[in-house]
């Protein structure tokens, strides 16, 4: 019987909650009891001896605790893998969870397949030592094709692989009557702009007095938020904090309407999740959204920052409900290319050619 592909993948536990975090999680399950792929996960947050607990709350001692924890973990478990398959994000993360995957990997002659999911350009553009990094692996492999220009443009290739989105969870459900029932899923920070969200929402609510807006999700800007949202007199908005993801299809399928102001993304599974349950998407045109939202047909979008706009686009979709279920209809049908057994077989190829000594599939 022949051996099975050992794959090692270095990401985020849930413990990190995020896009990243919820994708190494679907990887994982993907792999579950498969007969030609065995995947663990090495994480890049492992829990520290007990008796560190207590400096946990101190940024700087976690971030050591982890590093200490880190290093030995990749070289015990990495020796033993055929492909080590590293999720690899922007900025500081890039080096202190990609960068010592990578150089163990090296160390011990690994084959390596980086799955970039950074937030923009500036990182790769900036960064020299990054660039090299990625250039040095065998195969670089990106979610959407707004990141494979990218990579086109500081001199790298890559292969596309897009995320996987767990259709089974998410019903379709056609929203008629369409109310004004805003919900947003994204976390409280600089790139995702929530401030723009309750700013479209100020607008928005000063036609449509019955409109509310659910906020899921968390992060360093919630207090600023907050405040906005009492400064801006907004009634009808909840903060619903952060949620585990297997509880995100209910708040999907209570909301009528999805709407998000990102400034930098690249390919949100939020987006995807929201076609697939039938909802209409209001959003701005950052980074990766317009490769996966053509304005117009699969939904609305706004220039990234321009509060009026998106308020101007869900006042369409409400004026005009049959628009908006024509889009919510058009955009479920884009969702196949992410299903779970699609995007599986897809990593199938990678890990094949790797371990069997290719330099991986040709640059898509």
């Amino acid at each position: 019987m022949k051996a099975r592909i050992r794959v090692a993948l270095v990401a985020p536990t849930l413990d990190i909650l995020g896009g990243h975090s919820v994708q190494a999680s679907r990887l994982l399950d993907a792999w579950r009891g498969d007969g030609e792929v065995d995947m663990r996960l090495v994480p890049i947050n492992p829990r520290g001896p007990a008796a560190l607990a207590p400096l946990s709350r101190i940024r700087f001692a976690r971030t050591a605790a982890t590093q200490l924890c880190y290093w030995p973990l990749l070289l015990r478990e990495l020796r033993h893998a055929d492909v080590v398959h590293v999720f690899a994000t922007s900025n500081s993360s890039f080096f202190v969870a990609a960068l010592p995957a990578l150089l163990v990997s090296h160390a011990l002659g690994k084959r390596i397949v980086v799955n970039y999911r950074g937030d923009g350009r500036e990182h790769l553009v900036r960064s020299s030592t990054a660039r090299r990094a990625l250039g040095s692996v065998d195969l670089n492999v990106v979610p959407s094709a707004y990141f494979h220009r990218i990579f086109d443009e500081v001199g790298l290739s890559a292969h596309i692989v897009p995320n996987i989105a767990d259709l089974s969870r998410f019903s379709y459900r056609v929203r008629s009557p369409l109310r004004p029932r805003l919900l947003s899923t994204r976390n409280f920070e600089a790139n995702y702009d929530v401030a723009c969200t309750l700013r479209a929402f100020a607008h928005l609510q000063a036609r449509f007095a019955e409109a509310s807006l659910l906020l899921v999700g968390a992060g360093s800007q919630e207090g600023a938020l907050r405040k906005l949202a009492q400064d801006l007199a907004l009634r009808h908005v909840t903060f619903a904090g952060r949620v585990p993801h297997a509880d995100m299809p209910r708040y999907y399928a209570d909301a009528d309407i999805y709407i998000q102001t990102p400034v930098i993304d690249n390919m949100p599974g939020s987006v995807i999740e929201a076609f697939a349950s039938g909802l209409p998407v209001v959003s701005t045109g950052a980074g990766g959204v317009p490769i996966i939202l053509t304005h117009g047909r699969h939904g609305l979008l706004a220039a990234p920052g321009d509060a009026a706009g998106v308020a101007a686009h869900v006042a369409t979709l409400l004026d005009d409900p049959p628009l908006a279920r024509e889009m919510a209809a058009a955009a479920a049908l884009t969702c196949h290319a992410y299903d779970r057994a699609i995007v599986r077989e897809h990593w199938r190829t990678v890990y094949r050619a790797l371990a069997g000594g290719a330099a991986g599939p040709a640059a898509a």
